[in-house]
């Protein structure tokens, strides 16, 4: 498999199961691999046989901003079951950065990564 990928997309959300981290919100920064077979792209120089990664975006960025969760978990979920709702793509791993998390102590960054793939 090829890999496509997007690193470092920024969007603010109101994800968290803190009433301060709903009203709110935080910037929450993104990266995602996609997995997919890219030849067929190629030899025809044809968008339309892989991934169009400024969709993606859209709408990964669109699930960010949209409905709130509790957990980085369930919103990384929901940012894979967007990506493999592209054809093309088998396999995505997704990276939720949290760098503004409600933290006491200082850090740099909280991650949550999963890695998902088509059944």
């Amino acid at each position: 498999m090829d890999r496509v990928a997007l690193h470092g997309l920024k969007v603010h959300g109101n994800h968290g199961v803190f009433q301060h981290e709903r009203e709110n919100g935080q910037v929450f920064v993104i990266d995602l691999v996609m997995a997919l077979d890219t030849a067929p792209a190629a030899a025809g120089d044809d968008l339309d046989r892989t991934v169009h990664y400024g969709v993606v975006a859209e709408e990964v960025a669109a699930v960010v901003s949209g409905e709130p969760v509790d957990l980085i978990e369930t919103l990384a979920q929901r940012i894979a079951d967007t990506c493999l709702g592209h054809e093309a793509v088998q396999e995505v791993e997704v990276t939720v950065h949290k760098p503004d998390a409600p933290i006491t102590v200082p850090f740099d960054d909280v991650t949550v990564t999963i890695t998902r793939r088509r059944p």
